[in-house]
């Protein structure tokens, strides 16, 4: 466990491990739960698709393709529950495939209308 007051600055560093250095990583989704063993529930979503969901939610610069900094202030679930746990989900990508889902960044996905 890693234990933060309430609002402190959260920082947290995703590192892919491979003998290939040509691969990059990107946080395409971060949730938070009460619950360490149900994501589904009550959730609390920080970045969908690559898009902050959370105003405090942000992405860092980091030194090498291979390593996601990203951060966002420490909150709980209106105190009824004494930790937040975290889910995030990564892509994994060819370092300069610019079509790749790494470089694409914020993905935001709009309904379209079907008329007659």
């Amino acid at each position: 466990p890693y234990y933060v007051d309430m609002n402190q600055n959260l920082f947290l560093q995703a590192s892919l491990h491979s003998s290939d250095q040509n691969l990059a990583v990107f946080v395409d989704t971060c949730v938070a739960s009460p619950n360490s063993s149900d994501f589904r529930t009550l959730v609390y979503e920080l970045t969908k698709s690559g898009c902050a969901s959370d105003s405090t939610y942000a992405l860092f610069p980091s030194p090498r393709s291979d390593v996601a900094r990203f951060g966002f202030n420490a909150f709980s679930f209106v105190n009824r529950f004494p930790s937040v746990f975290l889910q995030c989900e990564l892509v994994v990508c060819r370092y300069h495939d610019y079509s790749s889902r790494c470089y694409q960044g914020c993905v935001s996905r709009f309904k379209r209308n079907v008329d007659s």
